[in-house]
């Protein structure tokens, strides 16, 4: 004992003695060491790396409460954007299972959905992108760490193997990028104990069966959105507005066609416990507020969906003099996603006021990287970032919301254009389309500059994509009426659009 406690002495006493030379002599391991192996920090390593410089990448993911453990890619990659968006499209099918019919298909005998084959196809494409990150970080010659990485000083990253082992390094420049985790509701009894997050949900082997999906956020309407499509039964349960942030009339037409496809929605409820039966099923104990009364009902699995927490609490960052905000928990960082300490750099999802976006986080990474290679003073543009939310029937939508436009602008200096259309695949299958929205948000005066777009409707994702692009170019309302729509498609009614809300017509879309 007496001689392991002298290596490791030894050991710590050569490190620090590094260190120190290191600090004194300005010469470092790496050019960057990145912190966090999502789509952002891996963005910005490979960046880095292409423009000559020498880069490792540390990731180390802690299981979920429930056990589930994933590789390389960040939450996107593993746990939300791939296969969230490969579910919906499992859930689409069977929505175009019945469609078919309507247009000719013989279908016979039952249509039935199985959960293991579509889990373990999807978790199989998941562990091939995870590959796929490996070999392209080894092509480009990052040096990849499977550690838990901490900070020591503006210059040294502490990393912790599995087994606990310390290994140092120390870099020119810092990148932290470590996004965040679900939250659990831990003043809940029952709900850590008995409950799954979206870190579990799309790795389970066998069916979640009926489930209660707490909180109204993208991330709950869209796992209660793929559970219902592919004939589960699901329960939102919403404490108080859906789509917080997002534009609350879009929200509303979001949930209407949740409910007309199925999902139920317990409006107005707070959970007070999870308690599990001799029978194995969960009883859910809640509060309606407009009654005030207890209501029970039981399910098979509980989802709770009520927000994200930031990785920081064991990167060391406060040890150092990193700033955070003390509520959110996020770093606080400048426009060049610098923090408060020197050569300490952090973007994504644990940045104070970014947005929690996937591809935002890439091009903020590739961005970083230019800037400390000294190849650019580019800074990322945060504003009119379009994004999807991908529940059954789509919202997309870029720029400002209605509500957000009157707030900063004034009711009176802005023009709202809509329309409801039916989009024509929806015609011969009979289904309603009452939901199927479209909505331009204009300065009122001089061109009407466009301040806001929001679509409801089949493949919103990549109707909005290519609108979004005008946003960096100052498109107007006469830009979008100029524009040759292409027939016969959803997206072309965007560029039809002539009816105000102000004017108090009726917005409904008529002929082919």
């Amino acid at each position: 004992m007496a001689a392991l406690c002298r290596v490791r002495h030894r050991w710590k006493r050569t490190n620090c003695i590094q260190l120190l030379t290191r600090n004194l002599t300005g010469t470092f391991d790496y050019d960057l060491v990145v912190i966090g192996g999502g789509s952002g920090g891996l963005a910005c390593s490979k960046e880095a790396a292409q423009l000559g410089q020498k880069v490792a990448v540390l990731d180390y993911v802690e299981p979920s409460v429930k056990g589930t453990k994933w590789g390389i890619g960040g939450t996107c990659v593993n746990v939300g954007c791939i296969p969230k968006k490969l579910m919906h499209q499992a859930a689409l099918l069977g929505t175009a299972l019945k469609d078919a019919q309507k247009y000719g298909w013989q279908i016979t005998g039952p249509i039935s959905h199985d959960w293991s084959t579509m889990a373990e196809a999807v978790q199989n494409h998941v562990r091939s992108l995870n590959w796929g990150h490996r070999v392209q970080l080894q092509d480009k010659e990052v040096k990849y760490l499977n550690v838990k990485g901490s900070l020591l000083d503006e210059h040294t990253v502490k990393g912790l193997t599995r087994t606990g082992k310390e290994i140092m390094l120390t870099a020119k420049n810092i990148v932290i990028a470590t996004g965040g985790r679900p939250k659990y509701p831990t003043h809940i009894p029952g709900a850590v104990e008995h409950g799954i997050t979206s870190d579990d949900i799309f790795w389970l082997k066998e069916s979640p069966g009926k489930t209660l999906v707490v909180g109204a956020s993208y991330v709950a309407l869209e796992c209660a959105g793929f559970l219902t499509g592919i004939g589960l039964e699901t329960t939102v349960m919403v404490r108080s507005i859906p789509l917080r942030g997002f534009d609350q009339q879009m929200a509303g037409l979001v949930t209407d066609y949740m409910e007309a496809y199925g999902t139920k929605f317990s409006w107005r409820s707070v959970p007070k416990s999870v308690d599990k039966l001799s029978s194995g099923v969960l009883q859910v104990t809640w509060t309606e507020e407009q009654t005030g009364k207890d209501q029970r009902d039981t399910f098979d699995s509980v989802l709770w969906a009520v927000g994200r927490a930031p990785e920081t609490k064991t990167l060391g960052l406060e040890k150092v003099g990193v700033k955070l905000n003390k509520e959110s928990g996020k770093i606080l960082v400048a426009a060049d996603e610098s923090t408060s300490v020197p050569n300490i750099y952090a973007f994504g999802d644990i940045g104070e006021g970014r947005p929690e976006l996937t591809p935002t986080a890439i091009k903020a990474g590739k961005l970083l990287a230019r800037r400390l290679a000294g190849q650019t003073n580019e800074l990322m543009n945060y504003d009119n970032v379009a994004t999807t939310v991908f529940t059954p029937l789509e919202y997309g939508c870029v720029g400002l919301s209605e509500e957000e436009a009157e707030s900063r602008h004034g009711k009176d200096s802005i023009e709202v254009y809509h329309a409801f259309y039916k989009p024509l695949e929806f015609t011969v299958a009979e289904r309603d389309a009452s939901q199927c929205y479209i909505k331009v948000v204009c300065k009122r005066g001089g061109d009407q500059r466009i301040l806001g777009l929001h679509f409801t409707g089949p493949n919103a994702g990549e109707v909005t994509q290519g609108f979004a692009m005008g946003f960096q170019c100052g498109a107007t309302l006469t830009h979008l009426k100029e524009t040759v729509g292409i027939h016969p498609t959803c997206a072309e009614e965007l560029t039809k659009v002539n009816v105000s809300k102000r004017s108090g017509l009726d917005a409904t879309v008529t002929g082919c």
